[in-house]
């Protein structure tokens, strides 16, 4: 005859509470987590998710720091070797408003000059990963190119439109200046301030006025460049917010959604007991019931 005692269920009910406890305490010391799955605590849940959301913004806007400061230092260093050369465009004048100079040397003033007008016109066209860094929106079009027909000898193909990032939850920067303000600024210019000091010298006249235009695009260059160091001050300290929002939530998920391993390994222990001690009282009970039954 099939013995049937009526403990079966509970039994099992209690077995399977074990082992559930047991596989949970296992789950949260392998991954060192106590929120594995929603079903876990669902309001921890749910604001994991909504850290996780801000956290991946972060990193968004993270990497898009990381490439507009490196196109900010390019156009910086770029200005930077545009101040020098002025620099030196400035000291060849002075040189050349000595009138004992003769045509030889006021030739050999003139070439070095035209090589820096070449420069010149090479740093304004500088790229930054493929795209002219100074052609305002049209980074894709060479902004600056040779043509007689011009006072200043160049002509400028980009336009004045500036380019805005986000790098924040509503913070967007302007991270250029159109290449028309740079080198062709009302009046002069870096281009033209050459071309008429080239000129100044080959017909050994009005010295004085060509290097003060000189100067002029100097100190215009030198107050334009002030912007990008501005605004990579303000990407550096954006950086170290959006860092530190990362770390805070970071901190808050292990808060919210960390395992207190002690706790886990002491509840693993608790259910293995639970179930050894519901296994030995089957056994007994079971033969206690099958030794009766057979009297």
């Amino acid at each position: 005859m099939r013995v049937n005692p009526n403990y079966t269920p509970g039994l099992l009910a209690a077995l399977a509470t074990t082992q559930k406890e047991e596989q949970k305490a296992l789950q949260e010391m392998s991954s060192g987590r106590r929120v594995n799955v929603p079903s876990d605590d669902p309001t921890a849940a749910a604001v994991l998710v909504g850290n996780h959301s801000r956290a991946d913004q972060a990193d968004q806007f993270l990497r898009s720091l990381s490439g507009i400061q490196a196109e900010l230092q390019t156009a910086d260093s770029t200005l930077n070797s545009v101040v020098l050369a002025l620099q030196r465009a400035i000291t060849l004048g002075v040189q050349g408003a000595n009138g004992t100079l003769s045509s030889a040397n006021r030739a050999s003033l003139v070439g070095e000059l035209q090589g820096l007008q070449q420069q010149l016109v090479s740093l304004a066209n500088t790229t930054f990963q493929g795209s002219f860094i100074f052609a305002g929106t049209e980074s894709r079009t060479q902004p600056f190119v040779a043509d007689a027909t011009q006072p200043s000898g160049v002509r400028y193909d980009g336009n004045t439109g500036v380019n805005s990032v986000a790098v924040g939850d509503g913070f967007n920067v302007q991270v250029n200046i159109p290449g028309s303000q740079l080198f062709m600024a009302a009046g002069g210019g870096v281009f033209q301030s050459i071309n008429v000091l080239i000129v100044a010298l080959q017909n050994d006249t009005g010295m004085d006025i060509a290097v003060a235009g000189v100067r002029q695009a100097f100190d215009q260059v030198t107050a334009q460049r002030v912007f990008y160091g501005n605004v990579l001050n303000q990407l550096t300290s954006q950086q170290t917010f959006l860092n530190n929002s990362k770390l805070a939530l970071n901190e808050q998920e292990n808060q919210i959604g960390g395992a207190d391993l002690a706790a886990a390994a002491s509840r693993l222990v608790n259910a293995e007991n639970a179930r050894n001690a519901a296994l030995a009282a089957a056994g007994r009970i079971s033969g206690s019931s099958l030794f009766d039954y057979l009297k």
